[in-house]
């Protein structure tokens, strides 16, 4: 399981000091959800993205990871894979909005509040230009309880 992108030839420094801000705050939240120091979660971190499993570092690698246990692994996996593919649909969310124009200084901030795929999910389809809403129920697709054939 992959879990971190490659560096790309064209990152500049900045892209790649605004990368780590990322990962800091990714190591940082996950740190405090499980409850254990933000060390090991880097040091797990960068287990998991040397290509180790979690079986493998929760049974050979207990001095690097600070004894973390099997189910705790298991949730930083978990926790990091989520984090990651937030911050990814995040930047694609707001560079789409912002090659549309609409994007200003208020709804960048408001951008980044929210913690949650759905409500991103929420912020690019209220960005995007509206649709009218499919009927749900067979009466308002014009259907009958009963046929009218016979």
């Amino acid at each position: 399981m992959v879990h971190k992108r490659p560096p790309i030839a064209g990152d500049s420094p900045a892209a790649t000091a605004s990368e780590r801000l990322r990962v800091a705050n990714i190591n940082r939240q996950i740190a405090e959800e499980l409850g254990v120091r933000e060390q090991q979660v880097e040091a797990t971190v960068a287990l998991l993205d040397g290509g180790a499993t979690v079986p493998f570092v929760a049974r050979y690698r207990k001095e690097i990871t600070g004894a973390l246990d099997d189910a705790q692994l298991r949730t930083l996996e978990e926790r990091l894979n989520y984090l990651r593919e937030l911050e990814e649909r995040r930047i694609t969310i707001l560079n789409t909005v912002r090659e549309q124009g609409k994007l200003d200084a208020a709804l960048e901030a408001q951008f980044w509040r929210p913690t949650a795929k759905v409500v991103s999910k929420t912020f690019i389809f209220r960005s995007s230009r509206s649709v009218a809403p499919r009927p749900r129920s067979p009466k308002r697709r014009g259907w009958s309880r009963w046929p009218t054939c016979c």
